[in-house]
């Protein structure tokens, strides 16, 4: 994915058990992927009041027709509010949307009443943050910007699912 319409949703993220064994199951059901596995995925991050947490992860990701998708393995989640959003298995989590400004994005939805329940920052500098929007959608809103790294690994993701034959449908990143 080089372009991307701001806002546009790119992802649907469910939370399950075991990455792998959802991402197999997956693909066998629907033909998507391959999903690409990346293992234990440690963020430092902070709740809405600016309590300091982390977020340890393994996450799946594969390509369904125009949208990735990815499964969520929570390790660890912390502050509380975001942890019992991530902690609960087989539903979404959350979609995923591209913005053109974090920081506006961020004071956009706070101001219509979708609280940032987790805001961090990845080793590679790109800020995403986990949006609350369960009462109105049942699940969370991602927010991040389209930077190098990110776009990189969407691409990634959809250029295996071109003409992708089936087999290897979970593999190591």
């Amino acid at each position: 994915m080089t372009e991307y319409t701001p806002g546009a949703i790119v992802q649907i993220a469910y939370v399950v058990d075991d990455v792998r064994a959802a991402a197999e199951d997956f693909a066998s059901r629907t033909g998507a992927g391959p999903f690409f596995v990346r293992r234990n995925q440690v963020t430092s991050a902070l709740g809405p009041d600016g309590t300091a947490g982390s977020f340890d992860h393994s996450s799946a990701y594969g390509q369904w027709g125009h949208t990735q998708i990815e499964f969520v393995e929570v390790h660890s989640a912390e502050p509380a509010a975001f942890a019992q959003t991530a902690l609960v298995s087989n539903h979404i989590h959350h979609v995923a949307i591209m913005v053109s400004s974090f920081g506006d994005q961020q004071r956009q939805f706070a101001d219509s009443g979708w609280p940032a329940v987790l805001t961090a920052t990845t080793p590679n500098g790109n800020n995403f943050a986990f949006h609350d929007a369960r009462a109105q959608l049942g699940h969370l809103v991602e927010i991040y910007e389209p930077r190098p790294t990110i776009l990189a690994l969407y691409r990634r993701v959809a250029d295996a699912a071109v003409d992708w034959d089936g087999r290897d449908p979970v593999r190591d990143m």
